[in-house]
């Protein structure tokens, strides 16, 4: 899951040569999709995701550090390489939390620009939220009517409260909590990894979410059984690749399956019990996973604890899957779902 170019997903066509790209640059990963329209929705047509871990001292610091930007500007110039490859006729690339909190993002972008071709945009938590929504919303279930959207990132953590009507979803509110794997992870190294601090991380992600809980009346919600729990991030396609028992990661296997609680608690005791060195070692983790996957599980075991649904249904689809559907929408193909998702 640390540098991935899906060839399954590559598919040859020569009827249609017109392709839609998106690029997701985060807190921790820069990610692209290239996709074709295809029966009311779309196919991928080739993908790409490296760790860069952009954000990494921005916390402290407020700026994009020269080795995260070298970093992060290599991975670009392979997304732009993949999108040569293509006849893109619309494309949209954003950026989130890091750039959004740094004080030098404008010259990072105007050097992206200069060496990639690729322009940027950075979006608010909201937008960022939407899109998300709009990307994965066809894995919620009709029959529940509420839906608690979770996407792990970097250096946020989106909570989207949904109102499902068969398959079409409301935006009904938001909350976007300053807690993300990279600059939880900064934290957690720099106070020795101990237990207390994973605790406390617990403590207070669920106090930032009382107030959400109580306007939206989600508790209530719950105990009617009218909640369903989506989650969108690498923290929980991680745990159900560790919940498979997979050597490699496997999309495939992995988008829309369904964990209960006891599982992602099964799998977060077995990792907080081992040693950075052995996280190093397990399947779908390694290194650049290995300091990261803590930190997200804190967040997830936070989230669960507090909204006691009882299991989450896995997305490895988000953010770039919603840009896609929403650049087709508009450029007039039918899409399922709601492509045309507001707040």
């Amino acid at each position: 899951m640390t540098d991935k170019d899906d060839a399954n997903s590559i598919i040859q066509s020569s009827e249609i040569t017109e392709f839609y790209s998106a690029i997701d640059l985060g807190t921790n990963n820069c990610r692209i999709l290239v996709a074709k329209p295809h029966n009311c929705g779309f196919s991928v047509v080739s993908s790409f995701s490296k760790i860069v871990r952009l954000g990494e001292g921005v916390e402290k610091q407020n700026l994009l550090s020269k080795k995260a930007m070298d970093r992060t500007i290599s991975a670009l110039s392979m997304c732009a390489q993949k999108m040569h490859n293509f006849n893109i006729i619309s494309s949209r690339n954003v950026a989130t939390e890091a750039c959004r909190k740094s004080s030098n993002s404008k010259e990072f972008f105007e050097r992206v620009q200069e060496e990639t071709g690729l322009i940027f945009e950075i979006i608010n938590s909201q937008e960022e939220a939407r899109l998300a929504v709009l990307g994965c919303q066809n894995l919620l279930d009709e029959r529940k009517k509420f839906g608690i959207i979770i996407d792990i990132g970097g250096g946020s953590t989106e909570i989207i409260w949904v109102k499902n009507n068969k398959g079409n979803c409301k935006i009904i509110d938001y909350l976007s909590l300053p807690f993300g794997v990279v600059n939880l992870s900064e934290s957690y190294r720099d106070s020795g990894a101990n237990k207390s601090l994973y605790i406390n991380i617990i403590g207070q992600i669920r106090d930032e979410l009382d107030s959400f809980c109580k306007l939206n009346q989600i508790r209530r919600n719950i105990d009617d059984q009218q909640v369903q729990m989506l989650g969108t991030s690498g923290t929980v396609t991680t745990l159900a690749a560790i919940n498979l028992n997979l050597l490699n990661y496997r999309r495939d296997l992995i988008d829309g399956i369904k964990l209960t609680f006891d599982q992602i608690n099964r799998s977060t005791i077995k990792l907080n019990r081992a040693s950075y060195a052995e996280r190093c070692t397990m399947p779908c983790i390694g290194e650049e996973r290995a300091e990261l996957i803590i930190p997200g599980c804190g967040i997830l075991e936070a989230i669960c604890s507090k909204w006691p649904v009882g299991r989450l249904r896995v997305a490895d689809r988000g953010l770039r899957e919603g840009i896609i559907l929403e650049l087709m929408f508009k450029n007039g193909i039918k899409m399922t779902g709601n492509p045309a998702l507001n707040n």
